[in-house]
């Protein structure tokens, strides 16, 4: 894999980045920035060397958003920062062409454009067609074959960003722990959390499984779980990960009337949730049952919210994070939610390496490599 700083020559060059530039938005204004954070450091060295340096990215899943609130916030940290209206096109174009050394353009969400999502080769050639050099720096897509993530990379001189390369090198110690290790792995669609739970089932001394997902576990185990959200996932499949000795599951829980708030939680055991409640949190004896295994561990891989925090239920997010922090383990976090999550309660910057990635830290550590890593070597 290539990185961007071997590249020479970079003067007045057209680089086309592929940045990390999905982040949450509500009412018009960005409300989690770790991400932007992330990508500064690849195009603020690529501004420095003289390169004119254009933007491409997304926002939000079906491309009916704009990245024009997360311009208002880059254009505080990088210095001749404009905006496109249009991805591709004459338009977009004509503005590069106007652009002097050192110009930074961001372009318009590329998911609105028909074809990204099925790597069109045709739209491929097109974002090519406006540059010179193809960075890769959004390391959140890396697990999609996309055009914007692999077509363009096929057709260019391509390059890992920085933010690319410090997740391979972060993510890489999860994929040959210091022992005894354990994972943490929550969220919901048991159906894309399954490759990965059979690898960390395998290679960690414990799994514990929590959030929407457990709740699939624990119906598989023959628990009532109420009106708990559920994926409906492949019931063989679930088994086979229940019955391994290596899985943790949540003890007890917050449960609440999926009309209530979370004043109107109350504690109870998995093996008796009242009916017409959902689980929406992990309860105390699961966090005594997780702390021997988080002070003993020396590596904790961490991926999904134990509950729904952006309802308030933070609990168990909350001290989980705090008996980690605390602990000696060398600690990896990672999902969108997650981060969000810990941005909110101020813990992000306490964990060792927090990873961008959501779905495509999974795959990296399912599989060991991803699509957008693969094409540029």
């Amino acid at each position: 894999m290539k990185s961007i700083r071997t590249a020479t020559h970079l003067k007045g060059k057209i680089v086309l980045i592929r940045a990390a530039l999905n982040v949450p938005v509500e009412n018009g204004k960005v409300t989690g920035s770790f991400r932007l954070q992330k990508a500064l450091k690849t195009i603020l060295f690529l501004q420095k060397k003289g390169a004119k340096v254009v933007l491409l990215g997304h926002i939000g899943d079906k491309g009916d958003e704009s990245l024009r609130p997360v311009f208002d916030v880059l254009t505080k940290a990088i210095p001749h920062l404009s905006f496109s209206n249009v991805t591709v096109g004459p338009e977009a174009r004509t503005s590069i062409h106007n652009m002097n050394n050192g110009d930074v353009l961001m372009l318009e969400n590329v998911r609105r454009m028909k074809g990204e999502k099925e790597n069109d080769h045709h739209l491929s050639e097109e974002l090519a067609s406006l540059a010179d050099i193809f960075v890769q720096d959004s390391f959140d897509v890396c697990h999609r074959v996309h055009s914007s993530v692999v077509g363009v990379a096929e057709l260019l001189p391509s390059y890992a960003g920085f933010l690319v390369e410090e997740e391979v090198s972060g993510l890489k110690q999860a994929l040959k722990p210091k022992t005894p290790a354990l994972a943490i792995i929550a969220g919901s669609k048991f159906s894309t959390k399954e490759p990965v739970l059979h690898v960390l089932l395998q290679g960690y001394e414990k799994v514990f499984v929590g959030g929407a997902l457990a709740n699939d576990l624990l119906e598989t185990e023959g628990f009532f779980i109420g009106d708990s959200l559920v994926s409906g996932g492949d019931h063989v499949a679930m088994k086979e990960v229940t019955e391994h000795k290596n899985l943790l599951l949540p003890t007890d829980a917050l449960v609440a009337p999926l009309s209530k708030s979370r004043v109107d939680a109350e504690l109870a055991s998995v093996a008796r949730i009242p009916e017409h409640t959902a689980i929406f949190d992990i309860g105390p004896e699961t966090m005594v049952l997780l702390a021997p295994y988080i002070k003993k561990a020396k590596t904790i891989v961490w991926n999904g919210t134990l509950g729904k925090y952006e309802s308030g239920f933070m609990d168990g997010t909350r001290e989980i994070a705090k008996t980690i922090i605390a602990s000696k383990a060398h600690s990896i976090v990672g999902g969108g939610d997650t981060v969000a999550a810990l941005d909110m309660l101020g813990l992000t910057a306490k964990f060792d390496f927090v990873s961008t990635g959501g779905g495509a830290m999974l795959d990296y550590l399912a599989y060991g490599t991803l699509p957008g890593l693969d094409v540029l070597n």
